[in-house]
């Protein structure tokens, strides 16, 4: 029976809201309800949300009257107790609300939300205007429709009008439903109908069939498939695998179906590649270095959550992870294996899945939402099935840090240095490798964090105890470190040394290179062709209309690009300001680098990576893929042909512009500076010969390109340490920045400047600014950020608290309904 005392469940709504809901349970679902369950409930006066139930209890809300919850979506919490914890520490500490930790945590099929859906009625003697009229005949074809659906069938901007209108003509009907986007995959399945399912009727009718020996060679085929000989009468096999095993068309099948001999049915299956069982034998044997890090690492684990380690590139720190794994394993616990970059998730999964074969999951964004969810669902249950296998080992980017483990032992951050492990836009701005220590210590596990390159506040927290520092200084296979040259532009360009944007040196090492039948890594951090266009008579450059940027020029599309809101406009052909047709793409980026080289280089293969380049989950494979396999000479990136990639024949590695780096105005710049032509550098000479590595640059003797050259990031460790003591930047404070965000650019400033003195009242020189961002504004909304640095002798949650209590005061000014305030803990 039901139980008879009211309950109460708050829930967390898929909104950027401040608070919980709570909503009463009905009777007949007391029992039914649990915490982390998906449940329905009515939200405003007609949407319908799915929401987590985040706590059960019996005390009655004040003061106003509870609606009831609908139905419960799921019979198992598909949140667990861990995950709530975890998203409850997020939301405190990135200061967002849990609403916007749930949008990020889950994938959007897990997520629904109600949509309008319009019904024809029978009342058609009216008059209809043009539009009403292409609505109506829409809906003839269709028991019903989404609003989402007409605008996009009808081409009718905004329809609401129009639906407006019909209602009120009494011609259409509107209710709210809500619907999950994701749905299971099916397959077509096969399996002998009852009659058959014995031993004596199966013979008779094998013996039957002579006479139709294509139908028969279809049964033949399917009890060979059978895991059970003794009872193959029993298979149920894929339609596609016996058409592919036996040379039939699918009619033989049709047949069998209609004279009652096959039964065909749709059958769940999963999404996701199937591999096989992988080999431990698989792994590679250790060195005596890399066993001296391996058992460095379990040592430190013994004391320490949190181990570092440091191992120059090329030093097969990815073997000994592979190792660690397979211990975790072995004790039957669960590992999260973070990336920074999606482009790495291609060559490690193949070296995972050799040995742990198909115990591996991937999850990142390029996936399709429903393999989310099947990845999703994979990790939450203990034992396969037809629809989802169960995962052992997760390969992903920073959401996989959201993934309902169950057991987690061990959690890898690869490349732990990486800037992309922060989440930018929108909440909660998390930085995945932070939350990943908390997240261990929420299901005592430890964390290895590793890179060539550490960031400076980690290799503080490992220099002080905080973290166990292991320090791998050997390359594999003895291999030596890579020759770092140095070519200095300004002398290049007054002997006339440069051919476009590459130096003699540059060109002529590529050249050697490519005779050698090796290959080349050349990085440029700025995609596409050009970073502008100018009149060459008045100076004129195109803007984008929503930002202030200029407009990059993208040549393979003709177009000009705003990287900050994807405003696109055609290349013109004269100049907007005085009607000169001398328009001049000025600087270079990648697109136009590999447009240049394939002059020079005729008969090399080119291939680019960057994010023009990678939109599609395939891409990235496919050019990793090809250049692994030798088919590419020469590639050309950003960022992403820095971030841990192992090419056996690179043994060339060109920088084009060292300036940009380290001209960046921001306290990090000679960090990243270090860490991105490092990184970039470590590609060269990986297995086989010494590689060479050519930066050019205008300031040769800067203390970070000297470092560079000496791979020497001690030195850099020093330096930093020293600088950001004396002008108190992490690891001597923590950061907090408060940007605003307003269409109106004085309100705005007035606003900021208001916020900034109320508190400074209260932390005085610790509060910086307001000041305008490099790019003052982004989609017309104008930008002032304030800066806070909080030293240690300032306790965290209070000045959470205090810049709480300051955005509510904003928020309750009528004028300011439209401000935009974002918190970013920990800035990037």
């Amino acid at each position: 029976m039901p139980s008879s005392i009211k309950k109460y469940v708050d829930v967390i709504l898929p909104l950027a809201l401040p608070k919980l809901f709570t909503y009463s349970i009905p009777a007949e679902l007391n029992e039914k309800i649990k915490l982390g369950m998906r449940v329905v409930v009515p939200f405003g006066k007609k949407k319908l949300y799915s929401a987590i139930a985040f706590n059960i209890h019996t005390n009655a809300p004040q003061g106003y009257v509870t609606k009831d919850i609908l139905q419960n979506i799921d019979d198992e919490p598909i949140v667990l107790d861990t995950q709530l914890k975890f998203w409850e520490w997020i939301s405190s500490y990135y200061m967002c609300s849990l609403g916007e930790v749930m949008k990020a945590a889950l994938p959007s099929g897990l997520k629904m939300e109600s949509d309008s859906y319009i019904t024809k009625t029978e009342n058609i003697n009216i008059e209809l205007t043009e539009q009403e009229v292409i609505v109506m005949h829409l809906l003839e074809s269709k028991k019903r429709m989404s609003i989402k659906k007409i605008t996009s069938e009808t081409g009718i901007v905004n329809p609401l009008s129009i639906i407006k209108s019909l209602l009120a003509k009494n011609s259409i009907t509107i209710s709210e439903e809500i619907e999950s986007d994701y749905q299971p995959k099916t397959e077509t399945y096969l399996k002998l109908t009852k009659e058959y399912r014995n031993s004596h009727n199966l013979n008779k009718l094998l013996d039957d069939l002579n006479k139709a020996p294509a139908q028969q060679r279809v049964i033949i085929a399917m009890l060979s498939m059978s895991e059970n000989p003794a009872k193959s009468f029993n298979v149920e096999v894929s339609k596609s695998e016996v058409l592919g095993k036996v040379d039939v068309s699918a009619g033989v099948i049709t047949a069998l179906a209609h004279k009652g001999i096959l039964e065909q049915f749709q059958k769940n299956v999963s999404r996701l590649e199937q591999s096989d069982n992988g080999n431990a034998d698989n792994s590679a044997e250790l060195n005596a270095s890399q066993v001296r890090a391996y058992n460095d690492i379990k040592k430190s684990f013994e004391t320490k959550n949190v181990v570092l380690l440091h191992g120059v590139t090329s030093s097969g720190k990815t073997e000994i992870y592979i190792h660690l794994i397979a211990e975790a394993v072995e004790q039957g616990k669960q590992v999260l294996y973070l990336l920074p970059e999606i482009a790495l998730t291609a060559q490690i999964i193949h070296r995972l899945r050799k040995v742990f074969g198909d115990k591996v999951g991937i999850y990142h964004s390029k996936y399709g939402d429903a393999r989310r969810v099947e990845v999703y669902n994979g990790v939450l249950q203990q034992e396969p099935d037809d629809t989802h296998p169960a995962y052992s080992i997760i390969l992903g980017v920073r959401s996989s840090i959201f993934l309902p483990f169950q057991n987690l032992g061990l959690i890898i951050v690869d490349e732990e240095h990486e800037s992309t492990f922060k989440q930018m836009n929108p909440a909660p701005r998390y930085n995945a490798r932070d939350a990943a220590v908390v997240l261990a210590q929420i299901h005592k596990a430890k964390v290895l964090l590793g890179t060539a390159t550490p960031a400076i506040e980690t290799y503080h927290n490992a220099q002080t105890g905080k973290f166990g520092l292991v320090e791998l200084s050997e390359r594999y296979r003895e291999m030596e470190l890579p020759k770092v040259n140095v070519v200095n532009l300004k002398e290049a360009r007054q002997r006339k040394q440069m051919h476009s944007h590459f130096s003699a040196q540059l060109l002529s090492e590529i050249d050697e290179t490519l005779k050698r039948n090796e290959q080349v890594i050349l990085f440029q951090n700025r995609r596409g062709f050009s970073p502008y266009i100018e009149c060459e008579e008045c100076g004129w450059i195109p803007q984008c209309e929503h930002c202030d940027v200029t407009l990059t020029y993208h040549k393979h599309t003709n177009s000009l690009v705003c990287h900050y809101c994807g405003f696109t406009m055609n290349l013109p052909n004269q100049c907007m300001a005085c009607g000169s047709h001398k328009l001049e793409p000025k600087g270079f980026g990648t697109e136009k680098v590999e447009d240049e080289l394939k002059i020079f280089f005729p008969d090399a293969v080119i291939e680019r990576i960057d994010l023009d380049t990678t939109r599609s989950r395939n891409s990235y494979e496919r050019i990793i893929s090809d250049f692994e396999e030798g088919k590419t000479n020469i590639l050309i990136g950003t960022q992403m042909v820095t971030k841990g990639l192992d090419f056996d024949k690179v043994s060339l590695v060109g920088i084009l512009n060292a300036d940009n780096m380290l001209n960046f105005p921001d306290f990090r710049a000679f960090e990243r500076s270090f860490q991105l032509m490092s990184q970039v550098s470590g590609r060269a000479g990986r297995k086989g010969r010494q590689g060479l590595v050519i930066i050019q640059t205008t300031q040769p003797t800067h203390p970070v390109i000297q470092q560079v050259v000496n791979h020497d990031y001690n030195d850099l460790y020093t330096q930093q340490m020293g600088e950001r003591q004396a002008y108190l930047y992490p690891p001597f404070c923590r950061l907090l920045q408060i940007s605003l965000k307003h269409k109106d650019k004085a309100l705005l400033n007035d606003t900021a400047n208001s916020f900034a003195n109320a508190l400074k009242h209260n932390l005085g020189e610790y509060v910086l600014g307001p000041e305008t961002p490099t790019v003052s504004r982004v989609q017309g909304l104008y930008i002032m950020n304030i800066l806070i640095k909080i030293p240690q002798k300032l306790q965290l949650n209070r000045v959470k608290e205090l810049i709480n209590y300051h955005i509510q005061n904003v928020k309750q000014q009528r004028n300011l309904y439209a401000l935009v305030i974002n918190v970013d803990v920990d800035p990037q």
